[in-house]
């Protein structure tokens, strides 16, 4: 279908090339970018930021003109702007521009739609403006200019100097009134050229930064999220004079923190709802330690509070009363913290609030103590040196991992009013998040018949459960496993199963299993030749020798394979390949063999000591999977006894 639309594409413009009038920039760009679709022109924020009665004013008007340079501009004319509590749209205006008669022709937009932004069932304060521009075509242009009020100085906001097409001019200026103190950090700037100046002018500091001619910029598959790409600078307000007095705002993480515990200190401050506090009871009666008693509350919250993601203004950053998300069984992320530690401290037991970022999120709270540093709220639980991440938006996670998304990032505990603690948390060791599979085979003519042993413990585990809960019928579930579970070719077939510990947070998930291969056996005269690598889990991990961004992953992994073939009566072993093994800093693997009485033991063991590889360390992983993929490829053989 894609290659389709793209012949559609070359077609029209072939077709409009042919028959339109062409403009000198159309030219000009095309013949520099060839395989770009548009060319941003122009992206400039004039951001204004005064002081009056002692509150913080700021407006910022947004400007920004694109050219089209192939046929997809039909498929551009659609555009949105979003705003919401703290951003107020004051004023906009839109217009294509088609170049007609040696000259572009203005057609100004009218029709703009404003619609509530549904996020999942919930409508939260989140609305956009929704318009088209009229008549697009290769080498039209399109002119967007609106003003809007931050209505809360914490949200300044980023300002990105490139993005995923050409960008000819990108342009940010701050002007601020002299009482009001600004710091800037730049993310992912090295090799780009800004130039950055600071004036003063009518009683205000003004600082500008302006970059030109930057590519585009390319994010392959798997890549991190784009802030780990582009360049973009983050402004903060750090303080202002009131009065001859200091008032800080967020100069510093404790800043951060203040405004945060505001907005938390006064929940939960009501009883707790009997029937919350019967349940506590009930869940910690048999419980001999904290942490058991931590725990199943845990699991109890994961498995009847339902995660719904909505806010409505600052509903974004104020967890809701427990008993209120008790009685609705819903919440978001903030929510699901709010009961868990309130149901904590019907137990006697202390929870601590803590605001974190995703893996979306590059930022450290030392770099950016603005709320663009998290985007998550998770309770965590302190018992001696040793912190618990209980996130309970998740499902089927066990107290001692934290959810996938959140490894390796900071996050900012509460201990009190003014007490705190910014703690990273733990990439999972690999031999957590384990897959063994055991295999015992015999030959049948030219088919393989089996059964199988199939362990499955921390995130390998959890991504399972998630599948089964799509998939419930037993009917879907011969399939789920067929597919998961395949070796040898797609002739694979699983005929029975069993499950044990099934959605059980702390055992490892065990599938015992029957199956047979058809037409695997090779045979020659009286050779038979059977090759053993049956599981072939690391051709998943190749990645194309072109890319050129870095690739992440969910999670580090061990994966054990064991395969005990019976060698068939009146036959005996001619050939067994070499072991073989090969590492470096991140990964692991090797291939053993071993005969023992009239079996031949296989075992593949691999370690994925890695969630995220750059570029170099992508080729270098290419390099071992390929010796390992040479051995896959090595087969016993079995001849008749003499």
């Amino acid at each position: 279908m894609k290659y389709k639309k793209q012949l559609v594409s070359v077609a029209l413009l072939v077709s409009f090339l042919g028959q339109a009038q062409i403009s000198p920039i159309f030219e000009e760009y095309k013949e520099k970018y060839p395989n770009a679709y548009s060319v941003k022109l122009l992206e400039e924020r004039k951001v204004d930021i005064g002081l009056k009665n002692g509150e913080i004013l700021i407006t910022q008007e947004i400007t920004e003109e694109n050219l089209y340079l192939d046929a997809a501009a039909t498929y551009q004319s659609k555009e949105s702007i979003n705003y919401s509590t703290f951003f107020e749209v004051e004023s906009i205006e839109a217009a294509s521009m088609v170049y007609k008669d040696g000259k572009y022709n203005e057609i100004e937009v009218k029709d703009f739609v404003t619609k509530d932004e549904m996020n999942q069932s919930f409508y939260d304060d989140s609305k956009s403006i929704n318009f088209i521009y009229p008549n697009l075509q290769p080498g039209s242009k399109s002119k967007l200019r609106y003003k809007e009020k931050i209505k809360n100085p914490r949200f300044l906001g980023s300002f990105y100097f490139a993005d995923f097409h050409p960008t000819v001019q990108s342009k940010l200026t701050i002007s601020v009134d002299k009482d009001i103190s600004l710091k800037f950090k730049e993310f992912n700037t090295d090799g780009v050229n800004i130039d950055f100046s600071e004036s003063e002018k009518h009683g205000k500091r003004i600082y500008s930064w302006e970059a030109n001619g930057i590519d585009e910029f390319k994010l392959d598959p798997g890549a991190p999220n784009f802030r780990n790409t582009l360049p973009h600078l983050v402004p903060m307000i750090t303080d202002y004079q009131l009065k001859g007095e200091k008032v800080k705002l967020l100069g510093e993480v404790s800043d951060l923190y203040g405004w945060y515990y505001s907005l938390v200190k006064d929940i939960n401050k009501e009883a707790a709802d009997n029937e919350l506090v019967k349940i506590v009871n009930i869940l910690t009666k048999d419980k001999k330690t904290n942490l058991e008693k931590v725990k199943a509350i845990y699991y109890w919250v994961q498995e009847n509070i339902k995660y719904i993601a909505f806010e409505y203004a600052l509903g974004g950053f104020i967890p809701r009363e427990a008993n209120d998300i008790f009685n609705k069984k819903y919440g978001d992320c903030k929510d699901n913290s709010s009961i868990l530690q309130e149901m904590l401290e019907i137990a006697g037991l202390q929870g601590n609030l803590t605001w974190i970022g995703t893996r979306s999120i590059p930022y450290k709270y030392e770099e950016v103590p603005t709320p663009a540093v998290d985007n998550h709220m998770i309770l965590s639980y302190i018992e001696g040196e040793n912190v618990y991440y209980l996130d309970a938006t998740g499902r089927y996670i066990p107290i001692d991992l934290p959810t996938p998304f959140i490894q390796g990032k900071e996050a900012l505990i509460s201990l009190g009013e003014k007490e705190f603690v910014v703690k990273e948390v733990p990439v999972v060791d690999s031999k957590k998040n384990t897959m063994v599979d055991s295999t015992f085979i015999k030959i049948k003519d030219h088919t393989v018949i089996g059964s199988g042993n199939f362990k499955l413990s921390g995130y390998f585990k959890t991504d399972f459960f998630s599948t089964f809960e799509r998939n419930k019928k037993e009917t879907k579930l011969k399939e789920v496993y067929t597919k998961e579970l395949r070796k040898g070719s797609n002739k694979f077939l699983i005929e029975d199963f069993k499950e044990t510990n099934k959605y059980d947070y702390d055992k490892d998930f065990i599938v015992t299993y029957t199956f047979n291969i058809q037409d695997y056996i090779n045979q020659l005269d009286d050779e038979v030749y059977i090759n053993l690598n049956l599981n072939r889990e690391l051709s998943q991990f190749k990645l194309k020798e072109d890319r050129k961004s870095a690739k992440e992953y969910r999670y580090k992994s061990y994966v054990k394979n064991i395969t005990v073939l019976e060698v068939p009566e009146g036959k005996e072993i001619a050939y067994i390949p070499d072991d073989f093994s090969i590492d470096n800093d991140f990964f692991e693997c090797s291939i053993k063999y071993l005969k023992k009485e009239n079996a031949i033991i296989y075992e593949l063991i691999m370690d994925q000591d890695f969630i995220l590889l750059d570029v170099e360390q992508q080729k270098a992983f290419n390099t071992l999977i390929k010796n390992v993929e040479k051995n896959f490829k090595e087969v016993i053989i079995l001849k008749d006894k003499k």
